[in-house]
């Protein structure tokens, strides 16, 4: 399958609901799903950073997927985040999206081993893509905050090369927009994202195609202008510098909670810890103050 040339637009890095024993909640996963497709988003991705992905394994990933489409959620709205240093563990994970029928995949690199060269990552893609029979819409995840594994421009112009028909995207998460730009000037017939909310309006009018990002858990609808048409607002930035300011996963899931009423969505899987009850105070008063102010 060829790269779409459907706009991608917005696509919600979903959190997800833990219960106490650090089990996945899959009827609020179903809920706030439904919730943030009915508010403006055109997607959600399961199993992303903001969504913890890397702490969730096989069994509860099924039930996850079963959860959104036993609630009626179209398996082409569903993204499923890839993240495993272990290719069997990932190469399962694609296979289980790909068999639901799922939209497409987000890929981050092999994370655990450092200081890696752009021929080993090509290399374990390359191993990868050949486990996953019918692999297809692949987007590449570059986070290297969170992996310190970068996935440079020319290494994803390799991966193109060898499988033009596996790369559809690259989700650029390393908030540097001189990077975005390069992306957009060497591969701007993919679909570039862009994960830093406060630089996706500007890379919109330069070509990029969207975003998969976690403040669209508690705003999609003053999200979806900005990743769809690239329309400036300032609360966007606001915002993110706010959530900025504390640990973004344990941030994002006290701002759904004040949005739900809901304290079950300050729950964490370890080893991530929920805010402390002045944190959260601070951050949604702040959060208040914020959205309180018309987009300019």
């Amino acid at each position: 399958m060829q790269p779409s040339q459907t706009r991608f637009g917005l696509s919600v890095a979903l959190s997800t609901p833990f219960r106490p024993d650090a089990r996945v909640d899959l009827g609020r996963l179903a809920r706030h799903a439904a919730w943030v497709l009915d508010n403006g988003a055109g997607s959600v991705t399961l199993c992303g950073t903001t969504g913890e992905g890397a702490s969730i394994g096989l069994t509860q990933r099924a039930q996850m997927l079963g959860a959104l489409q036993g609630a009626g959620i179209a398996a082409d709205r569903i993204l499923v985040g890839v993240a495993s240093a272990s290719l069997d563990e990932a190469a399962a994970q694609a296979r289980m999206a790909l068999d639901a029928g799922c939209r497409g995949l987000l890929v981050a690199p092999a994370f655990y081993f450092k200081g890696v060269s752009d021929d080993g990552i090509f290399a374990w893609f390359s191993r990868l893509f050949e486990r996953t029979p019918g692999v297809r819409d692949v987007f590449l995840y570059h986070i290297p905050s969170v992996t310190a594994v970068g996935l440079s421009a020319e290494l994803i112009g390799r991966l193109r090369k060898a499988f033009p028909a596996v790369i559809a995207g690259v989700k650029d998460s390393s908030g540097d927009a001189a990077n975005t730009a390069r992306l957009l000037e060497q591969h701007g017939d993919l679909a570039i994202l862009v994960g830093d909310e406060r630089q996706l309006a500007g890379a919109v009018r330069k070509g990029a195609q969207g975003t998969i990002c976690g403040c669209a858990n508690f705003m999609p609808d003053v999200l979806a202008p900005v990743a769809n048409e690239g329309r400036d607002d300032p609360r966007v930035k606001a915002v993110v510098d706010l959530v900025c300011q504390y640990p973004v996963m344990s941030a994002v899931k006290a701002l759904i909670a004040h949005r739900t009423n809901d304290p079950a969505w300050l729950e964490v899987c370890p080893p991530l810890e929920p805010l402390t009850a002045q944190q959260t105070r601070d951050l949604t008063a702040g959060f208040d103050r914020i959205v309180g102010a018309k987009a300019a």
